[in-house]
């Protein structure tokens, strides 16, 4: 299942560190454990969606089952953990609350005790949502600013937030919104956009939710600036600016070659969904640029990136891996 992997540069040490990503076969797993095969010896962890001719090793576990993840610690014996696998649905956490509080919450907190309990760079992907979208200042939301969850989904990542940082304090959390290609070619609202532009089917575009969402591989980037800075706390990795979602369909819409006029814009009011949304999630990334010394990427630079992915071949290569 795995395959071997020359190192990319030279100036790599000669024994890779060992990097355990969790959610493996989501859109962020699977990009960050190909992105960064290379340069670590990577091992993904999959529950049910098992990949195929993947280039990195594979580990099952199911954190519904008890000790799993003392039990991947101790198999891999990993120097870093990232931990991105959670119940991202927003509306299926409205439905089986029980189930995401243990996912989104408990979960990451037994993952930080046991890499701090072994000396493991322990690093919880966090979301944006945790904020309410109400009013978020003049410059975006801070990673200080007061928490206030207005769903199930926002409430359980929070949760997690909170026990990843008491179980381990030199832990970091990343608060992000990202987009990017996947296995299933639907799990981004990048993706989504496309997918049924392409097929000229008609969408909606909230006019009334802003977000400073981020292209994943330049996540992926990020992340691996912050392992190697060994940096721990909270911080908002995100665009250096912001649009509503009706702009980033308009604008992927326009970059693709397709008809920007299937989106119709809306209020998310007037949507029908289950669960309230956060209208307004413009990101403040001081914090993050100070640490790196480098502006983060745009909106427009990562849609570039997006779309340069795709012209070289990105998501058949995905497919390749299907379940």
């Amino acid at each position: 299942m795995s395959q071997q992997h020359t190192m990319a540069s030279t100036d790599l040490p000669a024994s890779k560190k060992k990097l355990l990503v969790t959610g493996a076969s989501g859109l962020l797993g699977l990009n960050l454990a190909l992105q960064l095969r290379d340069a670590y010896q990577v091992t993904g962890v999959f529950n049910q969606k098992r990949m195929h001719q993947t280039p990195f090793e594979l580990i099952q576990g199911d954190f519904f089952v008890e000790n799993t993840a003392e039990k991947l610690v101790a198999e891999v014996q990993p120097d870093v953990i990232i931990h991105c696998a959670a119940m991202a649905n927003i509306d299926a956490c409205e439905k089986d609350q029980e189930k995401a509080h243990y996912i989104n919450g408990v979960v990451p907190g037994k993952i930080a005790f046991e890499a701090r309990r072994n000396k493991i760079r322990f690093i919880h992907i966090s979301t944006d949502a945790v904020f309410d979208g109400v009013d978020c200042g003049e410059n975006g939301y801070h990673e200080e600013d007061r928490t206030n969850p207005n769903n199930v989904y926002a409430q359980t990542k929070l949760l997690g937030e909170q026990n990843v940082m008491d179980q381990n304090p030199d832990a970091l959390v990343a608060r992000v919104n990202f987009y990017g290609w996947s296995v299933a070619q639907n799990r981004s609202l990048g993706e989504i956009f496309f997918q049924n532009l392409i097929q000229k089917k008609p969408m909606m575009g909230f006019t009334d939710v802003f977000f400073s969402t981020l292209y994943v591989q330049n996540l992926v980037r990020i992340l691996d600036r912050l392992i190697h800075e060994q940096a721990s706390g909270i911080y908002h990795v995100f665009s250096s600016d912001y649009q509503s979602k009706y702009e980033f369909g308009v604008s992927i819409a326009r970059r693709f070659g397709l008809d920007a006029s299937l989106i119709s814009p809306v209020s998310w009011k007037d949507s029908g969904l289950a669960a309230k949304r956060s209208p307004n999630l413009i990101m403040n990334t001081d914090k993050l640029q100070r640490l790196l010394g480098v502006s983060l990427p745009t909106q427009m630079e990562s849609l570039e990136n997006f779309y340069q992915a795709y012209r070289d071949g990105l998501p058949e290569l995905l497919k390749k891996t299907g379940f």
